[in-house]
């Protein structure tokens, strides 16, 4: 195995407990344009970004106006009524700075918007430790396609056998997995150990991941 030099960060469900709040966000902003999606339909596609979303729940092209105006809301309903109300995951910030003392390089690989990735940075302070940062509008298609895993893979500077990528969905490890890089994963995003196969290990949480750090692929 060769040494880890880098990590790929997702940072909803994994660093930031807001999984949750962006699928209410999604259900109120189709709610609001007549369209009504069951929360669970909605809920268990959170971690693909828009594009991918609204096509498969409305059968809406996110590129079409209706999908902007659509994706414009649900935005707007994300940042103003929920993302004030947001937390780190369990032991983000201690793991984010074992991370850092390791001398590892850390670069973000997230489906999120710049707008709102900025701001989830700050919740967990990632925004203090990485070094470059991949969002969804910064790729054509976002995960569980592999290009958000791939930029940051080329941002950071590093081979894929010395990156691991830190996430919490099936469409993160499915899209690490496509970009050649090892995944580990973390349930806090809501996801099983079954949902989540293809990880190269998974734990509960961030702060499980730390209490288990020598043992971890991240482990110098």
């Amino acid at each position: 195995m060769k040494v880890i030099r880098g990590v790929l960060l997702d940072i909803d469900g994994t660093l930031v407990q807001s999984n949750d709040a962006h699928a209410r966000s999604w259900v109120q902003a189709l709610a609001e344009h007549g369209i009504n999606v069951p929360y669970a339909e909605v809920r268990q596609r959170i971690g693909k970004g828009g594009d991918k979303l609204l096509p498969e729940v409305a059968g809406i092209d996110s590129e079409s106006d209706q999908g902007k105006k659509l994706s414009q809301r649900r935005k707007e309903i994300f940042l103003k009524d929920y993302l004030p109300l947001l937390t780190p995951c369990p032991g983000a910030r201690a793991l984010l700075a074992r991370m850092k003392q390791q001398g590892l390089k850390l670069a973000v690989a997230s489906s999120a918007k710049n707008e709102e990735l900025h701001q989830l940075l700050r919740v967990c302070g990632a925004d203090e430790v990485i070094d470059t940062k991949t969002s969804s509008d910064d790729v054509e298609n976002s995960k569980p396609d592999p290009d958000t895993v791939s930029a940051a893979l080329d941002k950071v500077g590093l081979p894929a056998d010395q990156v691991v990528f830190l996430g919490d969905t099936p469409y993160d490890v499915e899209a690490g997995v496509r970009a050649g890089v090892r995944v580990v994963a973390v349930r806090c995003g809501g996801w099983s150990d079954a949902d989540l196969a293809g990880a190269a290990a998974v734990y509960q949480d961030p702060g499980d991941l730390l209490a288990h750090y020598a043992s971890s692929p991240l482990a110098p």
